[in-house]
């Protein structure tokens, strides 16, 4: 098994020599970590939000889309940032405060902490704890309480009927999520997430000197299917956006939201879109491994998650929304049942074969 890089942190606590320093040090190289990786989680976010969603969905819809401001319609981008950010604050009559302004930051924040422990590749990883995969699922799933909270505390029934609706769909399809991961570490044996990449880089078969890798993607195609439906009705994209519904509840729990909090809220269903294709790719695609040398993986990284990016915007466009007794059925009924067969079946393989 090869050896897990070490977290960004201590390499720029080495390269700036604050390694001496001791925890004052620790804490500013820890700080330029996050940062760095915050940011370039945030950029990706800006373009794929304002620009990038709609030149997907014009695409597929054979439509033209932003092309107004700048080259490409890339302009659209500091654009909309602009427009939104300057627009007047509306809080509506009744509003639970502070709940209602603390509800986007948790929606938006839930997200930025899961990608503490993603190994990006090129040594881009801030922390590395034994228990990394059970803290990314559990950081991820505190979207809902934000959720829960911007439903309740907006006085609109719009509002709490989204609220509701996500709190129904992510009970029904997060102990799916779950428990699929969970055959992953079956066959690694840890919820490390360097050591679970790492597993994957070994060869599974050589055919004609082409090295087939361990992605738990070929071992186990039924676990990733189930993993891949599960995780978008996470990130409440079709046939799954039943908490927003625009054409039956206008926007579910963030109809009340305008300017600055609109935007947390934008913000983080992308940013939740972006940590769900992380965590695919670090379960099932090798994270960051790819073709070439391997400082070069954190851009394999980047085309994984984008990637999942571009297949939830095809969804979008290609499938139609399920009722909310449905999408139920659909997770208790179906996705459960299987999630958990695959379980047994994994370790009946691993019991018996490895």
């Amino acid at each position: 098994m090869l050896q897990a890089e070490t977290p960004l942190p201590d390499l720029l606590a080495n390269l700036l020599g604050l390694g001496g320093v001791g925890v004052v040090g620790a804490f500013v190289a820890a700080l330029l970590a996050s940062i760095i990786v915050g940011n370039v989680m945030l950029a990706m976010t800006g373009v794929a939000g304002p620009w990038a969603k709609r030149k997907i969905t014009a695409k597929f819809t054979d439509r033209i889309a932003a092309d107004r401001i700048g080259p490409k319609g890339l302009g659209t981008i500091p654009a909309d940032a602009l427009r939104l950010l300057s627009k007047e604050l509306i809080v509506p009559e009744g509003a639970d405060r502070p709940a209602w302004d603390v509800a986007p930051l948790i929606v938006a924040g839930s997200a930025m902490l899961g990608f503490a422990v993603i190994p990006m590749g090129s040594g881009i990883q801030l922390a590395d704890p034994e228990v990394g995969l059970a803290y990314v699922f559990a950081v991820a799933s505190i979207a809902s309480l934000g959720m829960v909270m911007a439903g309740y505390a907006s006085n609109n029934k719009y509002s709490m009927l989204g609220a509701l609706r996500a709190v129904a769909q992510n009970l029904a399809y997060e102990i799916p999520l779950v428990v699929t991961g969970m055959s992953v570490v079956l066959f690694t044996g840890s919820l490390r997430m360097s050591e679970i990449v790492a597993v994957q880089q070994e060869t599974l078969v050589s055919i004609g000197g082409l090295a087939i890798p361990s992605w738990f993607a070929i071992v186990n195609p039924f676990a990733f299917v189930l993993f891949l439906a599960a995780n978008v009705a996470e990130v409440g994209r079709n046939p799954f956006d039943i908490p927003e519904a625009p054409t039956e509840i206008v926007a579910g729990f963030q109809t009340e939201y305008s300017s600055v909090y609109f935007v947390l809220l934008y913000l983080g269903e992308f940013l939740h879109i972006f940590l769900g294709g992380a965590i695919t790719a670090v379960l099932f695609l090798g994270g960051a491994a790819g073709p070439g040398p391997e400082s070069i993986g954190f851009l394999w990284f980047v085309v994984k998650i984008w990637a999942f990016f571009l297949f939830t915007q095809w969804l979008r466009s290609a499938a139609p929304r399920l009722r909310i007794d449905q999408l139920i059925e659909v997770g208790w009924k179906g996705m459960l049942e299987l999630s958990f067969l695959n379980l047994v079946l994994t370790a009946l393989i691993v019991g018996v074969v490895v």
